[in-house]
């Protein structure tokens, strides 16, 4: 029989509310028997699931219920602060976290214990009995800036999403934010559509000094003007006019530049370097750093906040930890490394600013000394962290950028090397990821950031000094289109356009992807069909709405609500009034671009041949229909099944084929129908394990009578109908009597004996990486010979579509 765990009591103790128990444990080892620490698992009340819950006749005043599940949390609560001396509220310092600080206070009740509102930026024992002295009131202005952003997110889903059922078809959703992110993918989409390759040719050539030293340098000009190689003929006489010069060095421009300390992370910038140098998706790295931020036990120090606040558009880093950090560097490099600390720096203009950037508790919390507590996930981005915030407050770097001339004596032939080497590393001691630099300093995400490259020159150079030609290197290339955006590009352009706020990026895209809009391919997101024509769709009916302007605005104005400077009832009324004009309009006459040169219809002669769609796809459909039923359907461009190189682990003999269905990309066996087996991605385009098969018990389901299937889930045993889906019935595993409950453990844990987990493995026997995109493992099987490559495949890669 299990030990029963002691119910936590507060009677006369404070009590202190968190959101998660992880939070809850590191906070109670700072505090004494004097204080009760309870989780209330996030939010305990929210707007109702199927219903807008606002009331529109009396100032948009929101109707709150209880989540479900959560009346025993709320039962604890109200008797826990009853016991309590006094009751503090410390849930996350946004205005997330003051929202459910203020329901958690309404449903505590009127009481003589003061109520009061405490924030930790940091879990440290410094930060926590700080901030314990100094508690203050709940900020009701920042829960109506939450309430104001939530109500508009209804509005918008409430009143558009049947808007696109009626016109569409049923199950789509709008929302306020990931609708114009989905009109900026699908218009760089469009862009990469229209954009015409054209070919170029670039020329260069090796140069040997008198003392045999070679370098490369590029042709600028022939004559005073760029030289114009468009195609190889042009760039072969070039190459010919090339040959025939004598050249000497012309001049020389040495220069010393300063590259500053890169800033400390926001939310935003944290994002967008663990997906371009970890691979990690945005929910993946706000997982792990919510981790790392609620504490992660240290063995023998305990349960301990690594990280502070992730959720955070400042770049400011308190006093504090500035002289912390300098102590470091000035120990760990010497003091010629110890910078300014990013003073210069400025947040963007709509940052909130409430709390410091991201950035370590401690500093001399090293990576290395922290690894074996870690998982490889919290690891990677607490080493990344670290690293950025001790580099941004080093040093700048001082380069010596050379810029190298050469000429024949009449000037006509001119080419041009730049060369550089590092005079002082600074911060590149730490951060030196040249990739990643370049990518925060450009300002458009519409190019991959080709750079002219640099070249190792010669020691020894003097103006004047002859140079023999060496051989010459013409090269052919192809003009690129704009770069589809990848997560971290996505996020860079909301968080530039003001989009969002750091609480939202991580669910945008995944919303995206859930609703299948877009999909990721090669860490590329591509719009689906129906994300092109659902975001076009509403764009045409709603362009004041779905625009960046108007919803980086509707930004500004959830931050003035927050100070104060507008109210909750003026916003949601200057929005939903034009609205609600729009669509009653729209609801008579929608606008459908798909259907504006629509055929007449060939069989009934009356109606117009029109763009339906369903779940499967879409086709051209009567206008009359039902009265004429005609059909036809819409030839698309299917991507053929692509053989990926895996072993079938179903039956040992088929190749897995990456195909697309209705629900997205999956892998099935390429010997179906002989072989049905069947393997499913991730949202990454990543390998799932294959789930353990269920066991059918003689348990009944409670709504259709059928037997009950036992289940293996993350959070342990569950029932469910074996008459799934059409019986949706479930049973609660701690609802059966505990004898039962061991029978039916015994029986699972023999079926997992029988069923053991089955490794993925390559054709070639070796291990499938259940973690890399399907799209790389493919690549990967290519490159290793596991699959082949059609030859016309590789002609279409490395040759443009010609008319």
């Amino acid at each position: 029989m299990a030990v029963k765990t002691p119910s936590l009591s507060a009677k006369n103790r404070t009590l202190i509310v968190v959101e998660s128990p992880s939070k809850a444990k590191t906070i109670n080892k700072y505090l004494g028997d004097g204080y009760a620490v309870f989780a209330s698992v996030g939010h305990i009340k929210d707007l109702p699931k199927k219903e807008i819950g606002l009331d529109f006749d009396n100032h948009y005043e929101p109707s709150y219920e209880v989540i479900a599940g959560k009346d025993k949390v709320v039962r604890q609560l109200k008797k826990l602060s009853a016991e309590a001396s006094a009751v503090m509220i410390a849930t996350d310092p946004d205005r997330e976290g003051e929202a459910i600080a203020w329901h958690i206070a309404n449903e505590i009740g009127k009481t003589s214990k003061p109520v009061t509102r405490v924030m930790f930026n940091e879990i440290t024992k410094s930060a926590i009995l700080e901030a314990i002295a100094d508690p203050r009131q709940i900020d009701y202005k920042l829960v109506r800036s939450q309430q104001t952003r939530q109500g508009l997110d209804k509005i918008v889903g409430y009143r558009i999403s049947p808007f696109l059922w009626n016109v569409v078809m049923r199950g789509l959703s709008a929302g306020r934010v990931q609708s114009v992110a989905l009109r900026l993918i699908c218009e760089r989409e469009m862009e990469i559509n229209r954009f015409e390759i054209q070919e170029y040719w670039t020329i260069a050539a090796d140069f040997i000094t008198s003392e045999k030293e070679s370098f490369k340098a590029r042709l600028m000009s022939i004559n005073g003007e760029k030289p114009d190689l468009k195609n190889q003929a042009s760039a072969e006489a070039a190459a010919a006019l090339v040959s025939k010069g004598n050249y000497r060095l012309k001049a020389i421009a040495p220069r010393t530049q300063q590259r500053r300390a890169p800033l400390p992370f926001t939310t935003s910038l944290l994002q967008q370097a663990a997906s371009n140098q970890l691979g990690f998706g945005s929910k993946k790295t706000m997982r792990a750093a919510q981790q790392l931020y609620e504490g992660i036990d240290l063995g023998s120090e305990g349960a301990t906040g690594l990280i502070t606040y992730m959720r955070t558009d400042s770049i400011r880093i308190g006093d504090e930890a500035k002289g912390q950090a300098r102590h470091f560097i000035e120990n760990a490099f010497g003091k010629e490394y110890i910078g300014f600390g990013g003073a210069a720096a400025k947040s963007s203009k709509n940052a909130q600013d409430a709390h410091e950037a991201i950035r370590p508790t401690s500093v001399n919390r090293c990576p290395e000394d922290l690894k074996p507590y870690l998982s490889t996930d919290q690891y990677r981005l607490y080493d990344l962290i670290w690293k950025r915030f001790v580099a941004a407050m080093m040093a700048p770097a001082k380069i010596e950028q050379t810029r190298v001339d050469i000429a024949d004596p009449e000037a006509r032939i001119s080419f041009r090397a730049n060369g550089s080497r590092v005079l002082f590393p600074g911060f590149m001691k730490v951060f030196n990821d040249q990739e990643e630099l370049a990518y925060e300093e450009r300002k458009s995400t519409k190019d991959e950031g080709e750079k002219e490259q640099t070249v190792r020159l010669p020691k020894v150079l003097r103006e004047n000094d002859p140079l023999n030609l060496g051989p010459i290197d013409s090269r052919q290339s192809f003009t690129r289109p704009p770069a589809r955006f990848s997560e971290a590009t996505l996020v860079k352009d909301l968080d530039n356009y003001g989009i969002g706020r750091p609480s939202t990026y991580a669910s945008i895209f995944s919303t995206l992807q859930d609703r299948r809009y877009v999909e990721l391919q090669k860490k590329k997101i591509i719009p689906t069909v129906l994300g092109m024509d659902v975001s076009e769709i509403l764009v045409s009916n709603f362009p004041e709405l779905f625009n960046v302007d108007f919803t980086a605005g509707m930004e500004n104005e959830l931050d003035k609500v927050a100070v104060g400077e507008d109210d909750y009832e003026s916003v949601l009324d200057r929005f939903y009034k034009p609205l609600e004009a729009t669509l009653s309009a729209r609801k008579e006459d929608p606008v459908i671009p798909q259907n504006r040169d629509a055929a007449p219809c060939e069989k009934c002669g009356e109606g117009r041949m029109i763009v339906k769609w369903t779940q499967s796809g879409k086709f051209l459909g009567c206008s009359r229909y039902p009265k004429c039923r005609n059909n036809i359907p819409i030839a698309t461009n299917k991507e053929k099944p692509k053989d990926t190189g895996i072993l079938c682990p179903s039956c040992n003999e088929g190749h897995m084929l990456l195909r697309n269905g209705r629900h997205g990309a999956f892998l099935a066996c390429s010997s179906y129908p002989k072989c049905k087996g069947l393997l499913n991605l991730g949202k990454q385009r990543q390998i799932e394990p294959m789930k353990l098969p269920p066991v059918l018990t003689d348990l009944t389901c409670p709504k259709c009578g059928a037997p009950m299937n036992l289940r293996i889930g993350k959070r342990g045993p569950w029932l469910g109908c074996s008459k799934f889906p059409k019986c949706r019935g479930r049973m609660a595993w701690n609802s059966l009597e505990e004898p039962v409950r061991l029978h039916w453990e015994e029986v699972m844990a023999e079926h997992i004996k029988a069923n053991p987990a089955i490794t993925i493995t390559m054709i070639d026997g070796s291990p499938a990486s259940m973690t890399m995109p399907i799209d790389d493992i493919i690549t990967s099987a290519e490159e290793r010979g596991l699959v082949r490559v059609e030859a016309e495949e590789q002609a279409a890669e490395k040759t443009p579509a010609t008319e």
